[in-house]
């Protein structure tokens, strides 16, 4: 199986804020695939351009990056005119989740429990967050890896938190506070078929899961399987495929929630384009699960499609 790929591209790096983060996780994906003898070629596409792409002549390519122009529908939608099978989400699905105002809007749509929030798009949309109550998370809408994130305590610290966001996106999203565990759920698959892995606690140092604990830190601790009886466990996992499905995702994706001290899950973001790194939450469900991480990228690899064409190569 692994030698029916072709020849296969892993985009990573690109220009967003996420771009160091990109390049850990691309340079996992392509190690990985070589190691089970796929020939696998490493694509920057921060530095270089779409003509080369097209030149590389790629059967398919993994989609190793994070962020703008990686996460966010862009590179999808070139690809789907180029005819070369990616993994993952479409340029719709990927468009949506990467903005959390929107991601948030489909799910209220379709009923799913998501922590209330205001938009905030110039410095005097600010009195729009006290409604909210005190803390609540201010952060931009289209960036990742808590980027820009601030959790504001009170009103005089409400315009700083606004000002850092704001220069990483005009659209800015405050969003209640959710007390309580922290937990992700990976989903793999498409449609009716998409099931989720075992969910993952994560407890960072006081409860700050910021850049520096995610990617760099050893102190932060994971727990996976998480430590939910079984009735809680299923609900998380079934959430996390219907918020999955809500947004049109397919290939694989990971659902962030905040679980609260009633024991009531909330879901926070999707993420189209997961971390690959050796913190990274989705291969740590994935073993847990039975699955090296060599076949874990095997498996995502092997759902690469158009998705506007309807095209597959295998």
């Amino acid at each position: 199986m692994s030698t029916d790929f072709g020849r296969v591209g892993v985009l990573y790096g690109g220009q967003s804020a996420e771009r160091e983060v990109s390049l850990m996780s691309g340079e996992g994906v392509h190690e990985a695939l070589c190691s089970q003898g796929v020939d696998a070629h490493l694509f920057d596409t921060g530095r270089n351009s779409l003509v080369e792409l097209v030149e590389a002549r790629f059967d398919r390519v993994f989609i190793a990056l994070h962020g703008r122009y990686g996460e966010d529908g862009t590179i999808q939608g070139a690809l789907e005119l180029m005819g070369v099978p990616y993994t993952g989400s479409g340029p719709l699905a990927s468009s949506l989740s990467m903005d959390k105002i929107m991601t948030k809007r489909v799910w209220l749509q379709h009923g799913l429990p998501t922590p209330g929030f205001a938009v905030l798009q110039t410095g005097e949309d600010l009195s729009k967050a006290a409604p909210l109550g005190w803390p609540l998370v201010v952060k931009p809408s289209r960036e990742g890896s808590t980027l820009g994130l601030s959790k504001v305590y009170k009103a005089a610290e409400l315009k700083a938190a606004y000002e850092l966001a704001a220069d990483f996106d005009e659209d800015v999203l405050a969003e209640q506070y959710i007390r309580g565990r922290e937990l992700t759920v990976a989903v793999l698959g498409k449609g009716a078929e998409a099931k989720a892995l075992p969910v993952v606690e994560i407890i960072a140092p006081g409860g700050n899961y910021d850049y520096e604990h995610k990617y760099i830190s050893n102190e932060t601790q994971y727990i996976c399987p998480a430590e939910l009886d079984d009735a809680l466990t299923s609900q998380i996992q079934r959430l996390a495929e219907k918020a999955y499905r809500a947004l049109s995702c397919e290939g694989w994706a990971r659902a962030d929630f905040m679980l609260d001290q009633d024991g009531q899950p909330w879901l926070l973001e999707m993420n189209t384009s997961p971390g690959m790194t050796s913190h990274s939450l989705v291969p740590m469900s994935a073993r847990a699960a039975g699955m090296s991480y060599a076949e874990l990228c095997l498996a995502i690899l092997s759902t690469a499609s158009c998705k506007v064409r309807g095209q597959k190569r295998s």
